[in-house]
């Protein structure tokens, strides 16, 4: 009787018997999954609520690495960031970059570290030419950028350029062949010049000359240089890597 009622009620309303109830189903299926969305929501902004506004992760820590010339109270000086910081309020681009504008600093990288530190990552510039100003001797890294004054370390090569910096086309030229030649070889020379872009020679600290020429096959030129330089002789020309001479 029963079932009779329901298929009397089913044939009133127009409607298949099996539409019903998968429509039900479906309905709620689908509250549940707003509702459990809702719910993942409130709590992801919830936590990140606070994390952001509360010292639960704070940077009660900030670790320092890379430093060698250039000091921890340097870096932690122009980091500006105070112990106790939430760390998700730390914005680790700009203290990255308050750190790299340190004039010995190449390149610098924060990371967070949870629950509580904050790490500073340093490369510090490496000198690799010398050159006189009035104001004492200037050190240049491989790119050009003058970075200290101060007494170089020994047997530095000195880099004898007119306008010396890492847009000069005489300065790239000359810090390229330089950074180009073998240890054994870099560890000889005492100056490098480059009146131009195409007149590049060095000189070594026992007198010898080289000439060099372009940039152009520069690392042919310094493992021909390096055979080279086993003979006797005061002028060594690899400005044709394919016809080195020595005088």
């Amino acid at each position: 009787m029963e079932e009779a009622r329901r298929e009397a009620k089913r044939r009133a309303t127009g409607l298949p018997a099996s539409e019903s109830k998968p429509v039900a189903r479906g309905v709620v299926r689908g509250l549940k999954m707003l509702l459990v969305t809702i719910l993942l929501v409130i709590v992801g902004v919830g936590l990140a609520l606070v994390l952001y506004f509360t010292p639960a992760m704070s940077a009660r820590n900030i670790v320092v690495v890379g430093t060698g010339v250039v000091t921890r109270e340097e870096v932690l000086d122009v980091a500006q960031v105070r112990l106790g910081t939430p760390l998700l309020q730390i914005n680790t681009s700009q203290v990255a970059d308050r750190v790299a504008a340190i004039r010995r600093v190449a390149s610098a990288r924060v990371q967070r570290q949870y629950p509580s530190a904050l790490r500073i990552t340093i490369v510090e510039r490496v000198p690799v030419a010398v050159k006189d100003f009035p104001d004492g001797p200037h050190l240049f890294d491989r790119d050009g950028v003058d970075f200290a004054t101060g007494p170089p370390p020994p047997a530095l090569p000195y880099l004898d350029v007119a306008d010396p910096g890492p847009n000069d086309p005489a300065t790239k030229a000359a810090l390229q062949v330089l950074t180009a030649l073998r240890p054994e070889v870099q560890d000889q020379v005492g100056r490098i010049a480059a009146p131009s872009v195409a007149s590049i020679t060095l000189t070594l600290g026992d007198g010898r000359v080289v000439i060099w020429g372009t940039t152009d096959r520069t690392d042919e030129k310094a493992e021909k240089l390096s055979a080279l330089l086993t003979q006797p002789g005061k002028t060594y020309d690899v400005s044709s890597p394919d016809l080195p001479t020595v005088k």
